[in-house]
């Protein structure tokens, strides 16, 4: 059977041998079925070509099949154990049918197997994968038994196909040995040259050493012996003829490829001193702004796209150097590295050139872009600043304060700037020449010059932008204080409207003695003060409003209405106040007068009333006269109290 006729069979892998032994030396055969439904036809062809190929010795031993059935169904497993009854029933010592972990029932199994044992002619086993090596060694299974031994199907596959055209090359010489030289030739200059000394060497050892398997010792066929004498001289007449022919071939080839050398590394040596060096000589410059350094390192990136075919180019061309050098004569040698060297140095300055290109537009992007963010920020506080400010209130001045407060500190660093163009400055002073006599490019200059003048305008308009701050804050804090005066004000005349309230609600009694108005006039004194205080605070902060407003150079409201109310109300205040005064001191006149008359009625009523007890009772007059009675009196006075 030829595996030619059956190779699509055989990569489906429905069998293999992997070279691995039992420790009976019996050849391991290995089964692996999977999910899918297996074709018995294809499995039993398979299993035919695979007993053809050993030796009857090696059948002898008998085989140990390894059936997988991890990723199969039980009736599969079952019907290929079966089926091997009828394939190789003599061959097979022991079948060993690897079960998943998960599924089939063992009893099941068991019983299915114990029914079919007498009739099958060899032991079953079922067996976990991890459990095989008590069977097996571990170095004769496959890594997917958890074994040591290497095994690869395509390989495997390929040195059969070669085995069986050497075969068919070996039936060919023996059956046509007068071949012509022409045809020796393309035989020889084809891969099957190495097919044909396998096949006469394995057929020197069979003659000498006899047949496999220590069988009878061999006898050629006449044929066979007349062939290879032949065979054999016309495959050292052509080898010879062709030894020549390619040690010349392979000095043309090699003087062909120090040619072709030679031309490659003088066209990238050219081109890079050539071209690329004009590329880089009229790419120095850095940019004036953000979107300049951006759009120069996207035309660098370009530069560096047609340097780098160059650069593979060097690459190949020193590898080829480097193989040339191992098996040069000495002359080509020379020439070769002196070749190298110059290829060497070129593209290495190129190359440095290049990276300092590009750290050097990384560096000015930095700077550009960190200037660009400070410049926005100092535009978005300018314009804050340049706006009007409206004042509402006092709470809304304090939010804008607080806002203009935030927007300052948001604004980055001058330092974080300077720094990068400092870098950027030294980046720019320590650009590597391009040739060795090359001065320094004169957009160096360019350059440093941008940078200063970067570094100083953002100085000056960062500058410009704290003091127009602390402008706007000393007016904005002058507006808190304008708002707060007009508030104070107006809560002072709220509380002199409180006492013209208070005055003219409780303030109605004149009291019921001299004494109790007197206190009265001291309390109303009291409220007076306190009226006139507060009438000279609200007087005091509209003074400083009006001084606040001419200094804002704006208009208030308490000018126009918070004033004549002030005065409004505390001229009300101070009529009802004299009022009450009078009206208090007036009660206290009067209750001083009516203690006097009060008191002398007092006096002549108890003398009236003394004098009649005494006519009375005919009593006469106390000793004293008038006074003493008059003592009494009052004593009488007292007592009716």
């Amino acid at each position: 059977m030829d595996a030619n006729n059956i190779m699509p069979i055989l990569k489906k892998k429905l069998a293999f041998l992997s070279g691995g032994k039992d420790r009976r030396s019996g050849l391991i055969l290995t089964i692996p079925l999977c999910s899918d439904q297996t074709n018995l036809e294809e499995l039993s062809t398979t299993l035919h070509y695979l007993l053809s190929i050993p030796s009857e010795r090696c059948k002898a031993r008998g085989f140990t099949v390894i059936v997988d059935g991890r990723k199969s169904q039980w009736n599969i497993v079952k019907t290929v154990v079966l089926m091997l009854q009828n394939v190789i029933p003599a061959e097979v010592s022991l079948v060993c049918v690897v079960k998943p972990d998960e599924f089939w029932d063992k009893k099941v199994t068991h019983f299915c197997f114990w029914k079919e044992k007498d009739r099958l002619g060899f032991e079953v086993i079922l067996v976990s994968a991890n459990k095989l090596t008590r069977y097996i060694e571990p170095c004769q299974l496959t890594d997917e038994f958890g074994g040591s031994l290497e095994y690869d199907h395509i390989d495997w596959l390929n040195k059969r196909l070669v085995r069986s055209s050497c075969s068919a090359l070996y039936s060919s010489l023996l059956s046509s040995p007068a071949l012509s030289p022409t045809s020796l030739l393309l035989l020889f200059c084809s891969p099957l040259l190495f097919i044909c000394h396998e096949l006469l060497s394995e057929l020197q050892q069979r003659r000498f050493n006899g047949s496999e398997g220590g069988g009878a010792p061999w006898c050629p066929m006449e044929e066979e012996l007349l062939a290879q004498p032949q065979v054999l001289r016309l495959l050292d007449s052509l080898r010879e003829q062709y030894t020549r022919y390619q040690e010349a071939r392979r000095l043309r080839s090699k003087r062909s490829q120090l040619e072709e050398v030679h031309a490659k590394v003088t066209q990238v040596v050219q081109w890079l001193e050539g071209p690329g060096c004009d590329q880089l000589k009229t790419s120095g410059a850095i940019g004036d702004s953000l979107r300049e350094s951006q759009d120069l390192q996207h035309q660098h990136e370009l530069i560096e796209s047609q340097h780098s075919e160059w650069f593979a180019v060097y690459v190949e061309l020193n590898q080829q150097i480097a193989a040339l050098l191992s098996g040069g004569e000495e002359e080509e040698q020379e020439e070769l590295r002196l070749l190298q060297q110059q290829l060497s140095d070129v593209c290495y300055r190129q190359a440095n050139q290049l990276e300092h290109r590009q750290t050097l537009l990384q560096s000015a992007q930095s700077f550009h872009g960190s200037a660009h963010e400070l410049s926005q920020q100092l535009d978005g506080l300018l314009g804050m600043l340049c706006a009007d400010v409206v004042p509402a209130d006092g709470a809304s001045i304090q939010q804008s304060l607080k806002q203009l407060e935030e927007s300052l500190k948001a604004v980055g660093h001058l330092q974080v700037l300077r720094e990068k163009g400092q870098a950027l400055l030294e980046q720019v002073s320590s650009q590597p020449p391009l040739e060795v006599e090359d001065p320094p490019p004169v957009q160096t200059n360019d350059n440093v010059h941008h940078i200063h003048s970067v570094l100083e305008d953002m100085q000056l308009r960062k500058q410009r932008c704290e003091d127009m701050v602390d402008v706007r804050r000393l007016k904005m804090l002058q507006m808190v204080q304008l708002f707060k005066c007009e508030e104070d004000s107006s809560q002072a005349v709220e509380w002199l409207g409180e006492l013209l309230e208070a005055l003219l609600k409780t303030h109605l009694r004149l009291g019921d003695d001299a004494q109790d108005t007197s206190a009265l006039i001291d309390k109303h004194t009291k409220f007076i003060d306190v009226a006139q205080s507060t009438y000279d605070y609200g007087r005091q902060l509209l003074q400083a409003t009006v001084v606040l407003c001419q200094s804002l150079r704006c208009a208030t409201r308490s000018s126009g209405e918070t004033l004549p109310q002030l005065q409004r109300v505390w001229k009300q205040f101070s009529m009802t106040a004299d009022e009450r005064l009078g009206r208090l001191t007036m009660a206290l006149r009067f209750h001083t007068a009516a203690d006097k008359v009060t008191d002398l009625n007092t006096r002549i009523y108890i003398c009236i009333m003394y004098i009649c007890i005494y006519i009375v009772y005919e009593s006469p007059l106390p000793a004293g006269g008038t006074e003493q009675f008059c003592l009494n009196s009052r004593r009488f006075k007292l007592c009716k109290r």
